[in-house]
């Protein structure tokens, strides 16, 4: 069916008019083209729309059937270029994201208040995703950007760009109450003594094959201090290692920004040393020409810049 939208405006002005004359003359044209145009669509649509008689013309039942649809669809064909425009700006679409849970706890809150206030149209899908994981669905195209820990290997870099949006310090996580912590408050970062004042906690912490450089990080903590740590359970989210932390089954170094994470029981204490600094950064197909991931891209750097994260 080559039905034109010049065809539904003619008829529209018809039913308003319920006057062909009058109705030519707010289109700018003669009658009889008008009558003719009318005529198509009643063949196209393979119904009479008007009732013509000498008291003069009104809508059949399938012209009023289809005055309000006609309607609808005229008003949608206008606002069509302005949703190009917006789609073309990044304005509207959709944006799929994973992130490390980490990130819940420091960049990924503000930068979503600040996009969703910049793009209110755009539909944001979120996923919690370990690195690893992350990495593969970038490759596979299956999402338009991550935020996890680096560094990327060989072939991501080949493919991928990356952003470093935030570095912090380790901070030991312990179940409240020991011994050895200093009690001038809970839930703060206060200095802790040496690792080997500590007592003998085993060390909850994720699958090394998640995060290596991660992992090697926190690990190298303990070897600087001269410790050799108890590996003892294992998870994968952070949340998941402060409740473990929490239930009394050990300690753990988490990211500064993990100690947001308000759980009875546990105490997030700074360490009387320096320790290496855990970056989190975004990362995305450089192949991917979306406006949306764009205008993304765009705001986080500049968000970045403002906050002096990195």
């Amino acid at each position: 069916m080559n039905l034109e939208l010049r065809q539904l405006r003619y008829f529209v002005t018809v039913a308003e008019e319920l006057h062909f004359g009058r109705a030519a003359l707010r289109l700018h044209m003669t009658q009889p083209p008008l009558s003719q145009t009318i005529q198509a669509l009643e063949e196209l649509l393979g119904a009479a729309v008007f009732e013509r008689n000498r008291r003069g013309v009104t809508l059949t039942p399938a012209g009023s059937a289809l005055l309000p649809e006609a309607r609808r669809m005229l008003a949608q064909a206008q606002e069509l270029p302005q949703l190009v425009q917006r789609a073309a700006a990044g304005e509207v679409g959709r944006l799929t994201l994973d992130f490390v849970s980490s990130a819940d706890y420091s960049v990924l809150p503000p930068f979503l208040r600040a996009y969703r206030a910049a793009y209110p149209q755009v539909q944001i899908t979120l996923q919690e995703a370990t690195s690893d994981l992350q990495l593969d669905d970038l490759l596979h195209n299956r999402i338009d950007a991550g935020l996890l820990i680096p560094p990327l290997p060989d072939k991501a870099r080949a493919e991928l760009d990356y952003l470093p949006v935030l570095r912090e310090p380790l901070v030991l996580a312990v179940p409240a109450g020991l011994p050895a912590l200093n009690k001038r408050g809970k839930q703060a970062l206060h200095a802790l003594p040496a690792l080997p004042a500590l007592p003998a906690l085993p060390l909850i912490i994720f699958p090394r094959a998640i995060s290596p450089a991660l992992y090697d990080a926190i690990l190298s903590v303990f070897r600087d201090a001269g410790v050799t740590p108890e590996i003892g359970q294992q998870a994968i989210q952070m949340q998941t290692i402060v409740g473990l932390v929490s239930a009394g089954m050990g300690m753990a170094l988490v990211p500064q920004s993990v100690s947001n994470l308000m759980r009875p029981g546990v105490e997030y204490r700074a360490l009387a040393h320096t320790t290496p600094l855990v970056e989190t950064g975004l990362a995305w197909r450089r192949d991917n020409a979306s406006p949306v991931l764009r205008g993304f891209l765009e705001l986080l750097r500049n968000e970045v810049r403002k906050t002096a994260l990195c």
